[in-house]
């Protein structure tokens, strides 16, 4: 299911050159930060190539280009806008996207930020999301990796995980976070959620959120999967500002921080040295909201 075919220039080279010739005098650049589930490539000044890496993301492709031009106009920051849908060429198998590139750098390369300023907009920005109209949207799947379902939909790998034992979390509390993440679910009607608010898929310019990108785990369902930002890139005043901005209950949280626990701990149980998924743990410990 997730075999990986060789993605590179000369890959996207061909693919741009036989089935969109128009832009052919484009230079296909490869981007600083291009991503794991999809790989990015700059294509002239104004678009870029978007490709999945492996047929578990192929159901992102479809969606986004659907979904996005509808989502657009009704946020308060830039989206990817899809330009052309590619298909399967030239020994890649899947089918593939052209976008409007969108200037900024990604906040996983940016420099000092404004915390604060940054964990409000970002918040704004979901409140926003999660305002538009559901309708007909995609329930939780595959394409989002189940973001949008409670997170016990993932809890026999987080139980495993806790026994496992992880850093900077003693596991009594763990489990405690746990129980309390799977004790309330969403009741109220599904609503929009993106579903990976993480450093590489925010943009900032002059030091602020100028852009929101890579929504291939978007869909309709619990927004508790957003707040996870709270843990993995907020401390104390930012993560206020960022929970004052969402406006969400504490239900909700307490299914956040589910989210964000089975996310680091499978990630420090694959890679036992992951600084950001070692220092959620002791966010979330340090705030178990309990």
């Amino acid at each position: 299911m997730n075999e990986r075919p060789v993605i590179d220039v000369a890959l996207v080279r061909r693919l741009v050159d036989t089935q969109f010739p128009e832009y052919r005098g484009l230079p296909v650049r490869p981007v600083e930060l291009d991503g794991w589930d999809n790989r990015t490539f700059r294509l002239g000044d104004d678009l870029s190539v978007r490709l999945p890496s492996a047929r578990g993301y192929l159901g992102q492709v479809a969606k986004e280009h659907e979904w996005l031009p509808r989502l657009a106009p009704l946020l308060p920051l830039p989206i990817p806008a899809p330009v052309a849908q590619g298909e399967p060429d030239a020994g890649y198998p899947f089918p593939w996207s052209v976008y409007r590139w969108l200037p900024g750098t990604p906040l996983a390369l940016a420099g000092e930020v404004d915390g604060v300023a940054l964990a409000t907009d970002l918040g704004h920005f979901l409140t926003a999301l999660r305002q538009v109209d559901a309708t007909g949207g995609p329930p939780p799947g595959s394409h989002s990796f189940f973001r949008g379902d409670p997170p016990g939909v993932y809890r026999d790998e987080a139980i495993a995980a806790m026994a496992a034992g992880a850093p900077n979390i003693d596991p009594r509390a763990a489990r405690r976070i746990w129980d309390a993440a799977e004790g309330s679910r969403w009741d109220a009607p599904a609503v929009w959620f993106h579903g990976d608010a993480a450093p590489g898929n925010l943009l900032v310019r002059d030091g602020c959120l100028s852009a929101v990108i890579d929504f291939g785990t978007s869909g309709v369902g619990d927004p508790a999967c957003d707040l996870v930002p709270a843990w993995t890139m907020f401390d104390d005043s930012a993560r206020r500002a960022f929970r004052d901005a969402v406006a969400l209950d504490d239900a909700t949280w307490a299914r956040a921080r589910g989210w964000a626990l089975w996310k680091a701990l499978i990630t420090v149980r694959d890679r036992p040295d992951d600084a950001l998924a070692r220092r959620t743990l002791a966010r979330l410990a340090a705030d178990p909201g309990l």
